[in-house]
């Protein structure tokens, strides 16, 4: 299983998207700081999930963050993050 489907898994697990994208962007990263010569490093990540609501834009990132902390000990260097609730 690669970083993107262990991240799909693990949002989908505790979050219950409705929606979710995950793109690698590694590729345009290459030669900075944390990059890897096998990518899977740098992502940006889109979640609408209902658990957002009544929750700043601060609190969304910082419990994504909690939830791949693993991720970011294996690896994943940056993490571009859009949380919103099914309203936004």
């Amino acid at each position: 299983m690669n970083r993107a489907e262990r991240i799909r898994e693990i949002i989908e697990d505790a979050l219950a998207p409705e929606a979710l994208e995950i793109t690698d962007d590694s590729h345009q990263h290459a030669g900075h700081a944390g990059a890897q010569p096998g990518g899977e490093t740098h992502y940006t990540l889109t979640v609408v999930s209902p658990q957002f609501e009544g929750q700043s834009r601060v609190m969304r990132q910082r419990s994504i963050y909690a939830l791949l902390t693993k991720e970011f000990e294996l690896g994943l260097h940056a993490l571009s993050i859009r949380a919103l609730t099914p309203g936004e």
